[in-house]
């Protein structure tokens, strides 16, 4: 898969100086454009968008120093509609104007060309099962809180101290499914999954069929299919999110998988005293078409 990913970059370089169909890049690299926006965000720490504007915005600089277009010329052959725009983009990214770019001379910045590799670092491997889940509903709490990756979200701290153990309680005793008791429920991401774009979170379980739902509760249903389920140990919550980073820089482009939409469903066991987690992390992935 990395040789197709590596493809759809060389696509973006060659059409800089027109729009980007991301639908064309997730054809090159042979999957959705779901999976396509998702794995490059993972992969490369920003989104998509973010990369192609800085992309264009490095081009455009050379441009600007090299001086042989008019900054408008320049201006609209990196798609902004005028040369104001240009020059708020050019000066957000480079710290100078163009004009001052051009008539000084000035450093600007650059973003490098990105092409993908995979490093197998030691000895390590992930541990995986495919599990083949029939329709099910999630019931808890939610909240819309901001992204973050690094660290205690102390947004979902909060809301989780905010729910009292009378509500916790009632929402564990509607558990019936795998995986079994609260778990943490993460959906409705940004396409881009960038630092600070909000998602739901859930605090809930998976209810058993017969269970009736209180009225105060949330409930989101999901519809039948398949699922990655990975398990790990260590330092909370450090080795839980390098795992969610594991799966998608290295599990996926090993793997005939690509993600699909649907929540991400984790499962946390705390080992009393240590500092440290058990968890288990479900990832909704359907069967990827390789060429």
């Amino acid at each position: 898969m990395l040789e197709h990913l590596n493809r759809a970059m060389e696509d973006i370089d060659r059409n800089l100086d027109r729009e980007i169909d991301v639908a064309e890049l997730a054809r090159i690299a042979v999957t959705s454009e779901y999976h396509f926006r998702r794995l490059f965000s993972m992969l490369a720490g920003m989104p998509l968008s973010e990369y192609v504007r800085r992309r264009r915005l490095t081009v455009a600089g050379a441009e600007v120093l090299d001086g042989e277009r008019t900054l408008l010329d320049i201006a609209v052959r990196y798609g902004y509609t005028s040369g104001e725009a240009f020059a708020r983009a050019f000066r957000a990214m480079h710290g100078v104007g163009p004009g001052e770019a051009r008539r000084d001379g000035a450093v600007l910045k650059s973003q490098a060309r990105m092409s993908f590799r995979l490093v197998v670092e030691g000895a390590s491997s992930m541990d995986y099962r495919i599990v083949q889940k029939p329709d099910f509903r999630i019931v808890g709490k939610k909240a819309r809180v901001p992204l973050i990756y690094e660290g205690v979200n102390p947004h979902i701290a909060e809301f989780i101290k905010g729910l009292g153990k009378e509500t916790v309680e009632r929402i564990t005793t509607l558990t019936g499914g795998d995986p079994a008791g609260i778990v943490s429920v993460s959906d409705d991401f940004s396409p881009s999954r960038e630092e600070g774009s909000e998602l739901d979170y859930w605090h809930a379980v998976v209810a058993r069929e017969d269970a009736v739902v209180p009225d105060d509760l949330d409930v989101l249903p999901v519809p039948a299919g398949t699922w990655a389920v990975f398990t790990n140990a260590g330092s909370f919550p450090q080795a839980l999110q390098q795992m969610w980073a594991d799966v998608y820089g290295q599990w996926f482009p090993s793997n005939p998988y690509e993600a699909r939409q649907g929540p991400e469903i984790l499962r946390t066991h705390f080992v009393p005293g240590a500092g440290d987690a058990e968890a288990e992390l479900w990832i909704p992935v359907a069967r990827a078409v390789r060429s």
